[in-house]
C-alpha cells in the first residue's frame, strides 16, 4: 500500500514528519529518498523538533551519521549519498536496534543494508514549492503509522 500526498511548502512538510513522529516508536527506521533540494532535510528537522531536539539538524553528507540523544528518544540521521553502496565497518545495521529512530538520506543507495521493516518516504519535486511525497510502508507498524496519518 502506497499513500501518496502533496507538500505545498515546507510547512506542509514539516507537519508530516511532526505527524508521523507522533506515532514513532523505539528502533523505527525511515528511509528518505529524492533528487537533492526535495525535502529530506526540512522532513528530518520538523520530526527532530517534534521530538524535542534543539539542536540545528543539518544533512550530515560530510560525517555520514549524526547523533542526538536529547529527544523524546535519540535521533540517528544518517546521509550515505557520498558511500556508493559501501557500508561495510561503518555499524550502520547496529543503529537500527539501539533504541532511537534512525532517519536515512539517500537510503536507496543502500537498500541492501536495510531493515526488511521500515517506511520508505520518495519526495518528488513538482515545482518549486510542490512535492509528491510517497509513503511505502514495509511491515505491519509501519502500515499503521501510514493509515493514522494519511
Amino acid at each position: 500500500m502506497i499513500e501518496k500526498l502533496t507538500s505545498y511548502s515546507e510547512s506542509d512538510t514539516i507537519e508530516l514528519a511532526q505527524n508521523i513522529e507522533s506515532e514513532k516508536f523505539p528502533n523505527m527506521v525511515i528511509c528518505l529518498n529524492g533528487d537533492l533540494g526535495c525535502g529530506k532535510t526540512v522532513f528530518t528537522k520538523g520530526f527532530a523538533q517534534a521530538l524535542g531536539i534543539e539542536e540545528n539538524i543539518t544533512s550530515p553528507t560530510f560525517t555520514i551519521i549524526k547523533e542526538y540523544p536529547d529527544g523524546e528518544l535519540p535521533l540517528y540521521h544518517m546521509d550515505v549519498y557520498r558511500l556508493d553502496g559501501k557500508v561495510e565497518g561503518l555499524g550502520i545495521e547496529e543503529y537500527f536496534s539501539k533504541g532511537g529512530v534512525t532517519i536515512i538520506e539517500w537510503a536507496d543507495t543502500i537498500e541492501s543494508y536495510l531493515p526488511e521493516e521500515r517506511l520508505d518516504i520518495k519526495f518528488k519535486i513538482t515545482d518549486e514549492d510542490v512535492r509528491i511525497i510517497k509513503l511505502e510502508p514495509h511491515g505491519k507498524k509501519y502500515e499503521e503509522i501510514c493509515g493514522a496519518v494519511v
